[in-house]
């Protein structure tokens, strides 16, 4: 493709060199730049794609998009300056890809939790319907039927543009994926077109990189900003920045709520650890889920189909055939009696959210909660001691333990979170490292009926301990213990 139409969509500031020439690739990435390619120098978090540039083009690049022109210019090499790559990176590749968001129904989710269970649901439910369709999660990304391992919640903008491409060329028609406050706020998704937008909730999370609350909420609706108005917004109404979210939105908005009026309504009739009995839009369905929280996420699965024009009553007969996202509230029964379950939790309001969750089914039957948990190595400290405050406040005992350590002394992580307890409430905690130890202590003081929550790391088949990716999995721990296969 000629230079100058992938410039199509880009205001340059300066232009050295010859635009009406074909390029071969675009990439963000000098390491996989070859002959003919543009490379395109993004001012990172963690390094300035600018310090590269050479290196493109030693590797064949024949054109630079960069903010910063170099004060010695290559012959043979086009150079266009603009004022945001992270803006424009976007933009170009959605043109070298054939514009794909354009030949599919793309329905992008963002929140704070629930992002993977709505993705996921809807991938699977129009696969269901007989379509062929795509999904981009945090879990995996998926062409129809073919697994790509997932790195990102959100991949950058040229990975993202190629696999929606391989989509359109698969034939599928709908694709659905998470959209991250960093993707957003980073512009990974600029250039793409779509069809609508879901809102699941907001709760602290990602501090680290946003700094400020209202910086992270700000990232999260400038993706609804930015929808046309052919598209539509599906918001929570029953979380109080779901009416913000789509204030200055185009798209037409529509609402979801088990508490108040709205345009997608449902409420709880019967729940049991096999799943619950909902009543959606004056109808009674069953479900194989637990917790109000996966309520107003199949209710944000509803209404997305039938946005997308699917019958209420066929969505129904597939909502009741859907099962639970990998990691996410997943039961393990022990011989025993009692019941372990595994989930991603890892921020407080989510940790708050499955402890109702397995209280709304124990409080009817009796039995103990035994909560094992940990917290994030160089992640939002600030969350740690409020991790731990949710924790003991819906359990009967605590075993804090490791996550992801990354880099950091996993003890100290620990420490933060022991300090958001008082004395009355560090009784009810244990400490132990070894996070295999810690769920085989749960295990010996379970009884029957009672029920141990593995949370933090749900789907993650690793553990990142000193920069390295050692192979854990909560599920396979849980069944060795079990002595279960």
């Amino acid at each position: 493709m000629k230079l100058s139409e992938l410039l199509k969509n880009v205001k340059p500031i300066a232009v050295h060199g010859d635009i009406d020439i074909d390029i071969k690739g675009v990439n963000i990435d000098s390491r996989k730049i070859e002959n003919g390619h543009l490379f395109i120098a993004m001012k990172g978090t963690q390094v300035d794609g600018h310090k590269f540039i050479n290196k493109a083009i030693a590797l064949g690049a024949t054109a630079i998009l960069l903010e910063d022109m170099p004060e010695t210019l290559e012959d043979k090499v086009t150079y266009v300056q603009v004022k945001s790559t992270e803006e424009d990176a976007g933009k170009v590749a959605t043109l070298f890809y054939g514009d794909p968001s354009k030949k599919l129904k793309l329905v992008g989710v963002t929140g704070t939790n629930g992002k993977t269970t709505i993705a996921t649901l809807l991938y699977e439910m129009f696969r269901e319907f007989g379509y062929k369709v795509g999904l981009l999660s945090t879990v995996c990304n998926y062409i129809d039927d073919k697994a790509i391992p997932a790195d990102h919640t959100t991949p950058d903008p040229i990975e993202l543009n190629r696999l929606l491409g391989d989509m359109v060329a698969e034939g599928c028609e709908y694709a659905f994926m998470e959209c991250s406050s960093h993707a957003i706020h980073q512009r990974r998704i600029s250039g793409l077109d779509f069809t609508g937008a879901i809102f699941t909730n907001l709760t602290r999370d990602h501090l680290d990189y946003h700094k400020t609350f209202e910086n992270y909420r700000n990232a999260k609706k400038m993706f609804f900003d930015d929808l046309s108005k052919n598209a539509f917004a599906i918001t929570n109404a029953d979380d109080k920045n779901g009416m913000i979210m789509v204030q200055n939105t185009k798209a037409t908005i529509k609402t979801y709520s088990i508490k108040r009026m709205a345009d997608f309504r449902a409420k709880i009739l019967e729940c049991h650890f096999e799943g619950m009995y909902l009543e959606i839009d004056g109808k009674e369905v069953g479900v194989q889920f637990i917790g109000k929280f996966n309520v107003s996420n199949l209710l944000a699965v509803y209404g997305a189909a039938v946005m997308l024009g699917k019958k209420p009553e066929d969505i129904l007969v597939a909502l009741s055939t859907l099962k639970s996202v990998n990691g996410r509230l997943e039961p393990i029964q022990s011989p025993e009696g009692y019941t372990a379950i595994v989930d991603y939790a890892h921020t407080p309001d989510a940790l708050e959210n499955v402890l109702a969750a397995i209280h709304e089914v124990l409080d009817t039957k009796g039995g103990h909660i035994i909560t094992v948990c940990g917290a994030g190595g160089h992640r939002d400290k600030g969350k740690r001691p409020l991790m731990a405050q949710e924790a003991v406040k819906q359990s009967d005992t605590v075993i804090l333990t490791s996550d992801n350590p990354r880099d950091e002394d996993p003890q100290a992580i620990i420490n933060d979170m022991l300090a958001g307890l008082d004395t009355k409430q560090k009784k009810k905690v244990l400490n132990i490292v070894d996070r295999k130890e810690a769920i085989r202590t749960a295990a010996m003081m379970a009884k029957k009926g009672d029920v141990i929550l593995v949370a933090g790391k749900g789907h993650e088949n690793y553990q990142e301990i000193n920069g390295v990716k050692h192979h854990f999995d909560d599920h396979e721990v849980i069944r060795e213990i079990f002595g279960i296969k």
